[in-house]
Protein backbone atom coordinates (compact mmCIF):
# COMPACT_ATOMS: atom_id res chain seq x y z
CA UNK A 1 0.00 0.00 0.00
CA UNK A 2 1.32 3.41 -1.01
CA UNK A 3 0.93 5.83 1.91
CA UNK A 4 1.57 9.52 2.54
CA UNK A 5 2.15 10.36 6.20
CA UNK A 6 1.32 13.69 7.83
CA UNK A 7 2.57 14.53 11.31
CA UNK A 8 4.77 16.92 13.23
CA UNK A 9 5.69 16.34 16.93
CA UNK A 10 7.41 13.51 18.73
CA UNK A 11 4.03 11.83 19.29
CA UNK A 12 3.78 11.09 15.56
CA UNK A 13 7.24 9.55 15.13
CA UNK A 14 6.44 5.99 16.38
CA UNK A 15 3.51 5.82 13.95
CA UNK A 16 5.73 6.78 11.02
CA UNK A 17 8.41 4.33 12.14
CA UNK A 18 5.81 1.56 12.43
CA UNK A 19 4.58 2.17 8.88
CA UNK A 20 8.15 1.78 7.66
CA UNK A 21 8.80 -1.31 9.80
CA UNK A 22 5.58 -2.93 8.56
CA UNK A 23 6.83 -2.62 4.99
CA UNK A 24 4.44 -0.02 3.64
CA UNK A 25 5.63 2.25 0.85
CA UNK A 26 5.78 5.68 2.48
CA UNK A 27 5.86 7.87 -0.62
CA UNK A 28 6.24 11.17 1.20
CA UNK A 29 5.84 12.97 4.50
CA UNK A 30 4.09 16.28 5.13
CA UNK A 31 5.04 18.16 8.28
CA UNK A 32 5.02 21.70 9.63
CA UNK A 33 7.72 24.13 8.44
CA UNK A 34 10.88 24.47 10.54
CA UNK A 35 10.22 26.80 13.48
CA UNK A 36 12.48 28.98 15.67
CA UNK A 37 13.34 27.20 18.89
CA UNK A 38 15.51 27.72 21.95
CA UNK A 39 17.26 30.79 23.23
CA UNK A 40 18.95 31.40 19.89
CA UNK A 41 15.68 31.08 17.94
CA UNK A 42 17.38 28.75 15.50
CA UNK A 43 15.17 27.17 12.87
CA UNK A 44 14.57 23.62 14.01
CA UNK A 45 13.03 20.76 12.01
CA UNK A 46 10.10 18.84 13.45
CA UNK A 47 10.77 15.37 14.92
CA UNK A 48 8.80 13.85 12.03
CA UNK A 49 11.01 15.61 9.48
CA UNK A 50 14.13 14.31 11.21
CA UNK A 51 12.72 10.77 11.17
CA UNK A 52 11.67 10.95 7.52
CA UNK A 53 15.04 12.33 6.44
CA UNK A 54 16.83 9.52 8.28
CA UNK A 55 14.86 7.02 6.17
CA UNK A 56 15.33 8.91 2.90
CA UNK A 57 11.65 9.78 2.56
CA UNK A 58 10.78 12.99 0.67
CA UNK A 59 9.58 15.74 3.01
CA UNK A 60 7.10 18.50 2.20
CA UNK A 61 6.55 21.48 4.53
CA UNK A 62 3.75 23.72 3.24
CA UNK A 63 2.69 26.56 5.48
CA UNK A 64 -0.89 25.63 4.60
CA UNK A 65 -1.32 22.24 2.94
CA UNK A 66 -4.77 23.08 1.58
CA UNK A 67 -3.26 26.08 -0.19
CA UNK A 68 0.32 25.08 -0.98
CA UNK A 69 0.41 21.28 -0.82
CA UNK A 70 -2.40 20.00 -3.01
CA UNK A 71 -0.36 19.48 -6.18
CA UNK A 72 2.54 17.87 -4.32
CA UNK A 73 0.15 15.44 -2.66
CA UNK A 74 -1.54 14.58 -5.95
CA UNK A 75 1.86 13.95 -7.54
CA UNK A 76 2.70 11.39 -4.86
CA UNK A 77 -0.38 9.33 -5.82
CA UNK A 78 -1.15 7.97 -2.34
CA UNK A 79 -3.61 5.15 -1.93
CA UNK A 80 -4.06 6.16 1.70
CA UNK A 81 -3.06 9.11 3.87
CA UNK A 82 -2.22 8.66 7.56
CA UNK A 83 -2.09 11.61 9.95
CA UNK A 84 -0.93 11.90 13.55
CA UNK A 85 -0.82 15.31 15.23
CA UNK A 86 -0.13 17.06 11.94
CA UNK A 87 -1.32 20.44 13.18
CA UNK A 88 -3.20 21.56 10.06
CA UNK A 89 -6.83 21.17 8.98
CA UNK A 90 -7.28 19.22 5.75
CA UNK A 91 -9.68 20.55 3.15
CA UNK A 92 -12.19 18.33 1.37
CA UNK A 93 -10.00 18.60 -1.74
CA UNK A 94 -7.12 17.06 0.22
CA UNK A 95 -9.34 14.39 1.77
CA UNK A 96 -10.60 13.33 -1.68
CA UNK A 97 -7.13 12.60 -3.09
CA UNK A 98 -6.34 9.12 -1.64
CA UNK A 99 -8.88 6.56 -2.90
CA UNK A 100 -8.74 4.57 0.36
CA UNK A 101 -9.32 7.64 2.48
CA UNK A 102 -7.49 9.26 5.37
CA UNK A 103 -6.84 7.61 8.74
CA UNK A 104 -5.97 9.71 11.78
CA UNK A 105 -4.26 8.57 15.00
CA UNK A 106 -5.94 10.68 17.69
CA UNK A 107 -4.70 10.65 21.28
CA UNK A 108 -8.00 10.35 23.12
CA UNK A 109 -10.90 8.01 23.64
CA UNK A 110 -13.20 9.65 21.15
CA UNK A 111 -15.70 11.23 21.12
CA UNK A 112 -14.22 12.67 24.33
CA UNK A 113 -11.40 15.22 24.01
CA UNK A 114 -11.58 16.35 20.43
CA UNK A 115 -9.11 19.11 19.67
CA UNK A 116 -5.38 19.78 19.62
CA UNK A 117 -4.44 19.02 23.25
CA UNK A 118 -6.38 15.88 24.24
CA UNK A 119 -3.71 14.35 26.47
CA UNK A 120 -3.23 17.44 28.61
CA UNK A 121 -6.98 17.90 28.99
CA UNK A 122 -7.50 14.28 30.02
CA UNK A 123 -5.19 14.91 32.98
CA UNK A 124 -6.50 18.43 33.61
CA UNK A 125 -10.06 17.14 33.85
CA UNK A 126 -9.23 14.28 36.17
CA UNK A 127 -9.88 11.40 33.78
CA UNK A 128 -8.87 8.00 35.12
CA UNK A 129 -8.17 6.64 31.65
CA UNK A 130 -6.66 7.96 28.43
CA UNK A 131 -6.20 6.30 25.08
CA UNK A 132 -5.84 6.43 21.34
CA UNK A 133 -8.49 6.18 18.64
CA UNK A 134 -7.86 5.53 14.97
CA UNK A 135 -10.52 7.19 12.85
CA UNK A 136 -11.48 8.03 9.30
CA UNK A 137 -11.06 11.71 8.70
CA UNK A 138 -13.77 14.00 7.39
CA UNK A 139 -14.00 17.78 7.04
CA UNK A 140 -14.85 18.25 10.73
CA UNK A 141 -12.35 18.44 13.59
CA UNK A 142 -11.98 14.88 14.93
CA UNK A 143 -15.56 14.08 13.93
CA UNK A 144 -15.01 11.12 11.59
CA UNK A 145 -16.01 7.51 12.14
CA UNK A 146 -13.97 5.62 14.73
CA UNK A 147 -12.07 2.48 13.76
CA UNK A 148 -10.13 1.01 16.71
CA UNK A 149 -9.50 2.23 20.28
CA UNK A 150 -6.95 1.38 22.95
CA UNK A 151 -7.08 2.66 26.52
CA UNK A 152 -4.68 2.91 29.44
CA UNK A 153 -4.83 4.02 33.07
CA UNK A 154 -3.45 7.47 33.90
CA UNK A 155 -0.98 7.34 36.78
CA UNK A 156 -1.66 9.63 39.73
CA UNK A 157 1.62 11.51 39.26
CA UNK A 158 1.99 10.94 35.50
CA UNK A 159 2.67 14.12 33.55
CA UNK A 160 1.38 15.07 30.14
CA UNK A 161 4.84 14.52 28.67
CA UNK A 162 5.10 11.03 30.10
CA UNK A 163 1.60 10.04 29.04
CA UNK A 164 2.22 11.44 25.56
CA UNK A 165 5.26 9.21 25.17
CA UNK A 166 3.28 6.14 26.26
CA UNK A 167 0.34 6.94 24.01
CA UNK A 168 2.62 7.50 21.03
CA UNK A 169 3.75 3.87 21.28
CA UNK A 170 0.21 2.64 21.88
CA UNK A 171 -0.92 4.65 18.86
CA UNK A 172 1.72 3.09 16.62
CA UNK A 173 0.57 -0.41 17.56
CA UNK A 174 -3.06 0.56 17.05
CA UNK A 175 -2.28 2.02 13.63
CA UNK A 176 -0.54 -1.18 12.60
CA UNK A 177 -3.54 -3.28 13.59
CA UNK A 178 -5.91 -0.82 11.90
CA UNK A 179 -4.11 -1.11 8.56
CA UNK A 180 -3.97 -4.90 8.79
CA UNK A 181 -7.74 -5.01 9.21
CA UNK A 182 -8.19 -2.44 6.45
CA UNK A 183 -6.27 -4.63 4.02
CA UNK A 184 -8.16 -7.73 5.19
CA UNK A 185 -11.51 -5.99 4.68
CA UNK A 186 -12.54 -6.53 8.33
CA UNK A 187 -12.31 -2.94 9.56
CA UNK A 188 -15.59 -1.63 10.99
CA UNK A 189 -16.48 2.07 10.96
CA UNK A 190 -18.27 3.26 14.10
CA UNK A 191 -20.00 6.67 14.05
CA UNK A 192 -19.23 8.88 17.04
CA UNK A 193 -21.98 9.60 19.54
CA UNK A 194 -22.30 13.38 19.44
CA UNK A 195 -24.07 13.37 22.82
CA UNK A 196 -20.80 12.21 24.42
CA UNK A 197 -18.60 14.67 22.55
CA UNK A 198 -16.28 17.12 24.29
CA UNK A 199 -14.05 19.63 22.54
CA UNK A 200 -11.08 21.13 24.36
CA UNK A 201 -9.35 24.46 23.69
CA UNK A 202 -5.69 24.92 22.84
CA UNK A 203 -3.30 25.25 25.76
CA UNK A 204 -2.43 28.83 26.68
CA UNK A 205 0.36 30.19 28.87
CA UNK A 206 -2.18 31.79 31.19
CA UNK A 207 -3.51 28.36 32.14
CA UNK A 208 -0.44 27.88 34.36
CA UNK A 209 -1.67 30.28 37.08
CA UNK A 210 -2.58 28.04 40.03
CA UNK A 211 -5.78 28.68 41.97
CA UNK A 212 -5.43 26.82 45.26
CA UNK A 213 -9.07 27.45 46.15
CA UNK A 214 -9.89 24.53 43.86
CA UNK A 215 -9.79 20.92 45.06
CA UNK A 216 -6.54 19.03 45.45
CA UNK A 217 -7.56 16.80 42.56
CA UNK A 218 -8.03 19.77 40.26
CA UNK A 219 -4.74 21.36 41.28
CA UNK A 220 -2.89 18.06 40.89
CA UNK A 221 -4.41 17.68 37.43
CA UNK A 222 -3.33 21.19 36.48
CA UNK A 223 0.25 20.65 37.65
CA UNK A 224 0.71 17.26 36.00
CA UNK A 225 -1.35 18.07 32.92
CA UNK A 226 0.54 21.25 32.01
CA UNK A 227 3.99 19.62 32.20
CA UNK A 228 6.00 20.14 29.95
CA UNK A 229 4.09 23.21 28.68
CA UNK A 230 2.99 25.76 29.74
CA UNK A 231 3.67 24.48 33.28
CA UNK A 232 1.81 25.45 36.44
CA UNK A 233 3.67 28.01 38.54
CA UNK A 234 3.47 30.20 41.63
CA UNK A 235 5.03 33.64 42.22
CA UNK A 236 8.05 33.98 44.52
CA UNK A 237 10.22 37.06 45.19
CA UNK A 238 12.91 35.72 42.83
CA UNK A 239 10.44 34.85 40.06
CA UNK A 240 7.91 32.17 39.25
CA UNK A 241 8.51 28.68 40.61
CA UNK A 242 7.30 25.99 38.19
CA UNK A 243 5.38 23.15 39.80
CA UNK A 244 6.04 20.10 37.64
CA UNK A 245 4.60 17.09 39.44
CA UNK A 246 2.20 16.61 42.34
CA UNK A 247 0.05 14.13 44.22
CA UNK A 248 -2.83 14.57 46.67
CA UNK A 249 -2.71 14.33 50.46
CA UNK A 250 -5.38 14.25 53.15
CA UNK A 251 -4.04 17.29 55.00
CA UNK A 252 -5.95 20.56 54.95
CA UNK A 253 -5.78 24.23 55.76
CA UNK A 254 -6.42 27.68 54.35
CA UNK A 255 -6.21 27.40 50.54
CA UNK A 256 -2.81 28.46 49.22
CA UNK A 257 -1.08 28.07 52.59
CA UNK A 258 2.22 26.21 52.73
CA UNK A 259 1.61 23.48 55.32
CA UNK A 260 5.09 21.96 55.19
CA UNK A 261 8.31 23.08 53.51
CA UNK A 262 11.49 21.28 54.48
CA UNK A 263 13.89 18.72 52.95
CA UNK A 264 12.39 15.89 55.01
CA UNK A 265 8.66 16.53 54.69
CA UNK A 266 8.79 18.13 51.26
CA UNK A 267 6.43 20.85 50.05
CA UNK A 268 2.72 20.55 50.88
CA UNK A 269 0.20 23.25 49.98
CA UNK A 270 -3.41 23.42 51.14
CA UNK A 271 -6.19 23.54 48.58
CA UNK A 272 -9.90 24.28 48.79
CA UNK A 273 -10.34 20.62 49.60
CA UNK A 274 -7.41 18.60 51.00
CA UNK A 275 -3.86 19.47 49.85
CA UNK A 276 -1.20 18.72 47.24
CA UNK A 277 2.31 17.47 47.78
CA UNK A 278 4.64 19.04 45.25
CA UNK A 279 7.08 16.40 44.01
CA UNK A 280 9.10 18.25 41.36
CA UNK A 281 9.80 21.94 40.78
CA UNK A 282 11.95 24.20 38.62
CA UNK A 283 13.28 27.52 39.89
CA UNK A 284 13.69 30.51 37.52
CA UNK A 285 16.70 29.80 35.30
CA UNK A 286 17.31 26.45 37.03
CA UNK A 287 16.87 22.78 36.31
CA UNK A 288 13.95 20.63 37.34
CA UNK A 289 14.52 18.84 40.65
CA UNK A 290 12.79 17.08 43.51
CA UNK A 291 10.99 19.52 45.79
CA UNK A 292 13.02 18.25 48.75
CA UNK A 293 16.26 19.10 46.94
CA UNK A 294 14.97 22.56 46.06
CA UNK A 295 14.11 23.22 49.71
CA UNK A 296 17.68 22.41 50.80
CA UNK A 297 18.85 25.56 49.07
CA UNK A 298 15.72 27.71 49.16
CA UNK A 299 14.11 28.30 52.53
CA UNK A 300 10.32 28.46 52.56
CA UNK A 301 8.35 28.90 55.74
CA UNK A 302 5.25 26.95 56.73
CA UNK A 303 2.36 29.40 56.78
CA UNK A 304 3.50 31.23 53.63
CA UNK A 305 0.57 32.10 51.34
CA UNK A 306 0.95 31.39 47.64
Amino acid sequence: MRIVFMGTPEFAVPSLERLIADGYEVAGVFTQPDRPKGRGNRLTPSPVKVCAAAHGIPVFQPERIRRDGVEDLKALRPELCVTAAFGQILSQEILDIPPMGNINVHASLLPRHRGSAPIAHAILQGDKKAGVTTMMMDKGIDTGDMLLRAETEIGETETCGELTERLSRIGAELLSETLKRLEAGTLERIPQNEAEMTYDPMLEKEMGEVDFSRTAGQVRGQINGLNPWPCASVPLPEGRLKLLRACETDEGGEPGTVLRADPKSGLIIACGERAVRILEVQAPGGKKMRAEDYLRGHAMQAGTRL
